[in-house]
Parts: C-alpha cells; sequence; structure tokens
C-alpha cells in the first residue's frame, strides 16, 4: 500500500535513525514535490534531507 508523507514523519523518523520503518511498513513512500523541497532547501541540515534524495 502506498503512503503519502509530509515533512514531521521523515524528518522525526531520521532523526532516530529509524526513516526505512515508512518503507517496511508501506512499501512504497510516495513524497510530494514540496514536501522533497522543503526538506532539501537547507542542504543536508534538516534530519530525513539525505534520505528523502534516496526515496525519490
Amino acid at each position: 500500500m502506498p503512503i503519502v508523507s509530509n515533512t514531521s514523519p521523515l524528518t522525526n523518523l531520521a532523526a532516530i535513525g529509524k526513516i526505512d520503518l515508512l518503507e517496511q511498513l508501506y512499501g512504497e513512500i510516495i513524497i510530494p514535490s514540496a514536501v522533497f523541497q522543503e526538506l532539501t532547501a537547507w542542504g543536508d541540515s534538516i534530519p530525513g534531507s539525505k534520505e528523502v534524495k534516496t526515496l525519490n
């Protein structure tokens, strides 16, 4: 089942090193372009920014 994610779950799970749980639980993760831009706009300083680059 695909899941659409906003910023909060991605940053919070990345901060504790568990962002892979979303993919394990739901298979396909859909990250809207606005969420991707929000996470990657500041470089790698926000938890999850590196990870969404590999998910997208």
